[in-house]
């Protein structure tokens, strides 16, 4: 599972020049090394970062299997909320009917909590992507992994209006065993992807559906963007692929926590 790189500079030159964190893009994804067990000492949320009050852990282990069984499918929608395409994201989930989990990056969620507040009110669930979506955060401190975890976690229960998020994405996979068990700690489920549709490189709505076509044998979490740059591919995408999966006998839900 590749790093987001090429054509993600939004985030470096928006969020991390206000931040002073330099968004960079490195080679594969360490997540499926990391997914196992570890010795590590489970970490301690800070009582500062704590806006949900008291919180049931989790496993650390990543979620990927989907709720709706052999036959189910999970979309996930990463780094938004953004005001243009997050809105046409959820009227074609709507349209269709569609569950959704939305991994969302904690300066957007804090910039835009009427759209937050929008994902919750439809019945989508929320996810931790953390504060600014580094995709090196695994080369960084553990108190700088819990600063993107946790402020991003009170960032997107402030916005939701109290909702915290049920599962935390590392951006471009940049897991570690001590991440892992801070977001469990916390209640989040770190979520991991099966098939990542490459649409934040806007190959054509052709090729993104070609990609879940191709590649849903691997497994049912599927990966999208609604923010980071234009999304209309994936808005004309979704509405190929919602459909499609029906005909294929497939139910779309949420991923097993």
């Amino acid at each position: 599972m590749a790093r987001h790189g090429g054509g993600r500079g939004w985030y470096g030159k928006v969020i991390g020049a206000a931040l002073g964190v330099t968004v960079l893009a490195t080679g594969a994804s360490v997540w499926t090394a990391q997914a196992g067990a570890t010795d590590t000492p489970a970490p301690k949320a800070t009582a500062s970062a704590s806006p949900g009050g008291d919180v049931e852990p989790v496993a650390v282990t990543i979620a990927h299997a989907s709720e709706k069984g052999a036959r189910g499918v999970n979309i996930t929608i990463d780094d938004g909320p953004d005001p243009v395409w997050t809105p046409q994201v959820l009227d074609v989930l709507r349209q269709y009917g569609v569950k959704a989990t939305f991994c969302m990056v904690g300066t957007q969620a804090q910039a835009h909590p009427g759209l937050v507040k929008k994902v919750v009110a439809a019945g989508h669930r929320l996810c931790d992507h953390s504060v600014s979506h580094d995709t090196a955060m695994d080369k960084n401190s553990r108190t700088y992994q819990s600063q993107q975890i946790l402020d991003a976690e009170r960032m997107i229960t402030k916005a939701s209006g109290g909702v915290r998020p049920m599962y935390y994405r590392a951006p471009g996979g940049a897991f570690t065993p001590y991440s892992r068990k801070l977001a469990a700690s916390r209640g989040m489920r770190p979520l991991g992807w099966n098939v990542d549709t490459k649409d934040f490189e806007r190959p054509g709505a052709d090729a993104i559906v070609a990609t879940v076509q191709r590649e849903l044998a691997n497994g049912p979490t599927l990966l999208f963007h609604d923010a980071g740059g234009d999304r209309s591919q994936t808005v004309e995408a979704l509405r190929r692929i919602l459909p499609w999966l029906k005909e294929q006998g497939y139910s779309c839900g949420f991923p097993v926590r």
